[in-house]
């Protein structure tokens, strides 16, 4: 069943439930309604995504982690999943590799990181050290590519491969995309390594110096 008809099936009977009933009839659901359409503003997505039970990954998060930023951003960062320490803290660019994403934005590309949009493929911290299942990412999926079609960013970066992988599809060697400018929609994607990685990767902050050099000779 799709994830937001399971949506739409859970907010009725948590309403029936309030009301006093314990059984109902079986429920069909009618895509075709609005239920099923996502949000045309950030703010009133960002509710929906903040208030979704679509899988379990929302019953091991403090939050949801919706978005951060300009609404208008002309750059949009993409990272696969919230870590713990995000969301623990309910902020974003924590711990070491958030500070490095920061540095990587202010100092290389001169951005200040409240004009560019940041935000996750899967919205919510997954269990443990686990990846979210493909059930679980593809509920996050439509909040993505709404947040994306909202934004219209000329340039989107994905944070490592599994972001890449989430946007795209593409399954295939990263090493093989990274750094590569691609044509994403109206957009234009630029792969890159995560800051996570780079920080247990010391050697290979040339590479990403290199990408990001990309990235900037593309906003000028």
């Amino acid at each position: 069943m799709d994830s937001f008809q399971n949506l739409a099936l859970l907010e009725n009977l948590y309403r029936l439930k309030s009301l006093g009933y314990t059984y109902v009839d079986p429920i069909t659901p009618n895509i075709q309604t609005s239920l099923y359409s996502l949000p045309d503003t950030l703010g009133v997505l960002g509710e929906s995504i903040s208030q979704c039970y679509l899988c379990d990954l929302s019953k091991s998060r403090s939050q949801s982690m919706v978005g951060y930023g300009d609404a208008r951003a002309e750059l949009m960062f993409i990272d696969g999943y919230v870590s713990a320490a995000e969301d623990e803290e309910g902020e974003y660019y924590v711990g070491r590799s958030g500070v490095m994403l920061r540095d990587m934005i202010e100092k290389v590309l001169h951005k200040n990181v409240e004009n560019i949009y940041f935000t996750h493929a899967v919205k919510c911290k997954p269990f443990g050290f686990q990846n979210p299942s493909p059930s679980e990412c593809s509920s996050c999926a439509p909040f993505l590519s709404k947040q994306i079609e909202l934004i219209r960013p000329r340039i989107i970066v994905t944070l490592g491969p599994d972001a890449y992988h989430l946007l795209s599809g593409d399954n295939g060697d990263f090493e093989r995309v990274r750094g590569e400018i691609i044509t994403f929609g109206d957009s234009l994607l630029v792969p890159m390594y995560h800051p996570l990685y780079l920080v247990r990767n010391p050697s290979l902050k040339k590479e990403a110096m290199r990408d990001l050099q990309t990235i900037k000779a593309q906003l000028s």
